[in-house]
């Protein structure tokens, strides 16, 4: 892909009858940046400097659009074909065990999360990959939207990532998207004891055809699963995750909670207590329903 990138940066650098020097001078680069982009080779073009070929050479957002696939390369293939199938994903159903997941990270929680990367070579691929994270939170607002259901280890909200004012934001953040009709956000509390997942962090992705695969993934690895028996399996182990963990509003009480720096008191009550409430709360009338008939459990808008 970087060497398709080139040939057409090429190709239309020519075809405007531009030296590199003189194009490298329209997007604020050396000339050898130019070279290198060519041949394919140094480091890969930014999303930035893809933009701003595309202004000088008037490729109408032609590079901007090869861009990501280029980005990609820069992964190992289970990593690409992951990130693939997520971008035709109709729902994404996803247990975080460390941090909060990429599709609902603040571009400050997202930067201190990615610069803890030792791959990452220096602060503009940081930027770089920032802006490709945050690139793909528009498929949430986007029409076609998938449905987003995540489940959140209680280490996630307690871990300050990026210190206490950048998590702080990124629990607001979490608060807000769980407004969204088709966003659902759970939390997973220590109480609940050891279960199938916590070894790291499970993504189920629901394809446009019904099919779905499974992503797992530790600290620096990660395997993207398509067998269907296995693929089941980490269904159901997913299922589980969201039977056991707090109802969706309590969960927004948790979260609300630590963003104002108390400790766990009485929002988050014994088991015994939550299953009452969520009991209660799947009663009320009035309430949505969820695709296939089955009750929606109803979500409280967050305070501003």
């Amino acid at each position: 892909m970087a060497g398709l990138f080139g040939s057409r940066v090429r190709r239309l650098r020519t075809a405007a009858g531009l030296t590199q020097a003189e194009l490298g001078a329209k997007v604020h680069v050396v000339s050898t940046r130019i070279t290198q982009i060519e041949r394919a080779s140094g480091a890969k073009p930014t999303l930035e400097l893809a933009r701003a070929l595309d202004s000088a050479l008037g490729a109408d957002d032609l590079l901007a659009d090869l861009w990501p696939y280029v980005y990609r390369e820069a992964f190992p293939d289970w990593s690409r074909a992951f990130m693939a199938h997520s971008a035709r994903a109709v729902a994404i159903g996803q247990y975080a065990a460390h941090v909060v997941p990429g599709l609902l990270q603040t571009e400050d929680y997202a930067r201190a999360v990615l610069s803890l990367d030792r791959s990452v070579g220096g602060r503009e691929q940081l930027e770089d990959r920032v802006t490709a994270r945050l690139a793909r939170q528009e498929r949430l607002s986007a029409p076609g939207r998938p449905e987003l259901w995540v489940v959140l280890d209680e280490a996630v909200l307690r871990r300050p990532v990026g210190g206490a004012s950048v998590m702080r934001d990124q629990l607001a953040r979490l608060l807000d998207a769980s407004a969204e009709p088709h966003i659902t956000v759970q939390v997973m509390p220590f109480d609940q004891g050891g279960h199938e997942a916590m070894g790291g962090s499970l993504t189920i992705l629901t394809l446009p055809d019904g099919t779905q695969v499974a992503y797992t993934e530790g600290a620096d690895h990660g395997q993207l699963t398509e067998e269907p028996a296995s693929v089941s399996h980490y269904s159901v182990t997913y299922d589980r995750l969201r039977a056991v963990a707090l109802p969706p509003l309590m969960s927004l009480d948790m979260i609300r909670s630590v963003m104002e720096g108390n400790h766990r008191d009485a929002t988050v009550q014994l088991r015994t207590d939550r299953r009452r409430l969520a009991q209660e709360q799947l009663q009320q009338p009035g309430r949505g329903r969820l695709r296939g008939g089955r009750p929606r459990i109803p979500r409280r808008r967050a305070r501003p």
